[in-house]
């Protein structure tokens, strides 16, 4: 398939890097990066390498009470730009990892950006939508709470190098519980672009719900599910709030296996997945008022293990017509 996204904890990878950032602020356009750490972690979970520093952003460090440095402990330190390759050593290769990866990445991507540097990454993985897929049964997803549930020791909080230890002692058995699941990991692709000056910029890391809504398929919608027979590649597919998995990962594993995401449930919906045999509201409901096949999760799950072949889309460019002679035929 040409959309990858997440894969299945059972499968091998080439080695996780997990990071934290402590920050001046909270919008990466913004604000800056006063310290980070990144722990080169094997694919076991043990660490491998690491890498840490304090940073001197040129500003303001922001909230002193929340991360503990100050102006003066950040006078002469190095900056971001200046220590990016020893940084992108330990990422180099790796997927980065991240509780709520989206802030960090941001961080990193806009200050390699400020640096006129390139960060080595292509795929990152968030381990709250981790810790989400493995129903721990705690009361929330903070690190402190799944430090307290792991028996993980944090020495300093919000101190990036002990985030990121306590974050890398988090991963190990979070791997073990997610092969023993048999749960996708989370992991989501990351691009870049070149633009004609030859700056390198890093794409914002857009929720996968809004990125797969936009993916166009590469394959024809075949119509509307059919209890007792398969799913067929380029079905299109809504989820209701009524699941049993995250939204993440049932639009992980459809996409692998070539199936549609449908933000919206309309006529051409193949089926919505929707644990509530008798919806009175959202995307269930309106399901069943238009005739829209409904499917539990633990049904839908089952039948993601034997999708069958559909058709590929056509390619309806012709692309030996010139400048104004290009057409759509």
């Amino acid at each position: 398939m040409s959309h990858q996204f997440g894969r299945p904890a059972c499968e091998p990878g080439a080695g996780w890097a997990v990071v934290d950032v402590e920050t001046t602020g909270f919008h990466p356009r913004q604000a800056r990066v006063v310290s980070v750490a990144a722990l080169a972690v094997g694919d076991d979970g043990n660490v491998e390498g690491s890498f840490a520093s304090l940073l001197n952003p040129g500003v303001d460090p922001g909230p002193t009470h929340v991360h503990g440095l100050t102006t003066e402990m950040l006078q002469g330190q190095p900056t971001f730009a200046e220590v990016v390759g020893r940084l992108n050593d330990v990422l180099e290769g790796r997927t980065l990892v991240a509780h709520n990866v989206g802030f960090d990445y941001s961080f990193l991507a806009n200050e390699a950006e400020l640096a006129g540097a390139v960060l080595p990454v292509d795929t990152v993985m968030c381990t709250v939508e981790l810790a989400r897929r493995l129903k721990l049964g705690v009361d929330n997803l903070r690190l402190e709470t799944l430090a307290a549930h792991w028996g993980v020791t944090q020495m300093r909080p919000h101190d990036a190098l002990d985030d990121a230890t306590v974050l890398a002692q988090i991963l190990k058995p979070s791997l073990a519980g997610a092969r023993d699941r048999n749960a996708w990991l989370p992991i989501r692709p990351v691009a870049r672009r070149t633009w004609p000056n030859g700056q390198t910029t890093h794409d914002e890391l857009l929720p996968l719900r809004t990125l797969a809504a936009r993916l166009p398929g590469d394959f024809q919608n075949p119509g509307r599910f059919v209890a007792g027979r398969p799913l067929v590649q380029g079905m299109r597919v809504a989820l209701s709030a009524e699941v049993t998995h995250t939204y993440e990962e049932l639009i992980e594993r459809m996409l692998h296996v070539g199936l549609s995401y449908a933000d919206i449930v309309d006529q051409q919906t193949s089926l919505v997945v929707c644990d509530d045999a008798d919806p009175d509201q959202g995307r269930g409901y309106q399901a069943r008022e238009m005739g829209v096949p409904l499917v539990d999760d633990a049904t839908f799950s089952a039948l993601l293990e034997r999708v069958v072949g559909g058709t590929a889309v056509e390619q309806f460019t012709d692309t030996t017509l010139r400048g104004d002679q290009f057409a759509l035929f």
